[in-house]
């Protein structure tokens, strides 16, 4: 009997995973109603899962994983931001990725992740040989599509799909806005609510009255979100794999992305790469992006191809592969 962690499904990037992948199995759900990533869930997980034998097997599609469990037991490591990035993570994250996960990669019958880049992180942190860690990629929905509706804003925006933590780089990505030379018409719009931070970053470089801030956008809504912009602006200085990149490319807005991490990786040859440091480069690829009309059009069919190579009916089939 297949056991599988549900409560990761939502509307993050690990609970999309969660919610297509576990679609697709036949399994029995973790009895807990409490948050896989809180402090001490490893102890609660272990109790949870104590009655299990030999023959189940534990399936967390998150990177969460039980301190002892006597059935063995597959997890999913989506990225290792939490190392890496330390200021965009909590304390009690970094001593269980630390401590606790660290020793469940050498317990694990597999450990799934989403790209080759995140693969090799976790072969080079946590030791274990290469064939126990597995690549099963990410997927798009077909609601990300070019043809729709678009979101209802009064003005042409740029989109930066961001949540305030420090490695999403916005205070160069409201730099790179400020400094480009832009239509005055146009807005940047980032997903979530303002910091007190980035709100004052934004009025010191004078955009306070071109910025706007969209709040929680629902699920639903994002691809219309997506298609109503000029360009997608999401120069990350971490991702495990980037979903917003294939989102925006499915639905036909032209990309800018980072060079580094699993970004080059996910965006292919359909994104303008660049330097996510460096404010300059950020400038010129957005004026690029939002002057020039061939390449705005070579962004979006070489985009419309790439996201079309990403499916979670693909993604599912592996993950039901490595389960058995």
């Amino acid at each position: 009997m297949i056991y599988a962690d549900q409560r990761w499904i939502g509307n993050h990037g690990i609970g999309r995973f969660a919610r297509h992948v576990l679609a697709g199995l036949e399994y029995g759900p973790v009895p807990l109603a409490s948050h896989p990533a809180a402090a001490l869930d490893s102890v609660r997980l272990t109790r949870a899962l104590r009655n299990l034998g030999s023959s189940d097997l534990f399936f967390s599609p998150g990177y969460n994983a039980p301190m002892f469990c006597r059935a063995p037991f597959i997890f999913t490591i989506h990225d290792l931001i939490h190392i890496h990035c330390p200021e965009s993570s909590r304390p009690h994250v970094q001593l269980y990725y630390a401590t606790v996960m660290k020793r469940a990669c050498r317990r694990a019958a597999r450990i799934l992740t989403v790209s080759e880049f995140t693969r090799k992180e976790i072969i080079d942190w946590s030791g274990v040989p290469l064939e126990k860690v597995m690549n099963v990629g990410n997927g798009v929905e077909p609601t990300y599509r070019p043809v729709g509706d678009s979101y209802g804003l009064p003005f042409p925006y740029l989109l930066a799909v961001s949540n305030r933590k420090l490695h999403k780089n916005e205070r160069r990505i409201v730099e790179a806005f400020a400094k480009a030379n832009l239509d005055p018409r146009l807005h940047l719009a980032l997903t979530g609510q303002p910091s007190l931070e980035l709100a004052e970053w934004i009025e010191k470089q004078g955009v306070t009255g071109r910025v706007e801030f969209l709040g929680a956008v629902p699920e639903e809504m994002l691809p219309s979100v997506y298609r109503g912009a000029e360009a997608l602006i999401f120069p990350s200085l971490y991702e495990g794999f980037g979903l917003p990149i294939v989102e925006a490319m499915a639905c036909g807005t032209p990309v800018v992305t980072s060079n580094v991490t699993a970004m080059p990786e996910t965006a292919g040859d359909a994104a303008l790469l660049v330097n996510p440091r460096s404010v300059e480069q950020i400038t010129k690829a957005v004026e690029q992006v939002v002057g020039d009309r061939p390449l705005r059009q070579e962004l979006k069919e070489r985009g419309i191809a790439r996201a079309a190579q990403f499916s979670w009916n693909v993604t599912i089939a592996k993950v039901v592969a490595s389960l058995t």
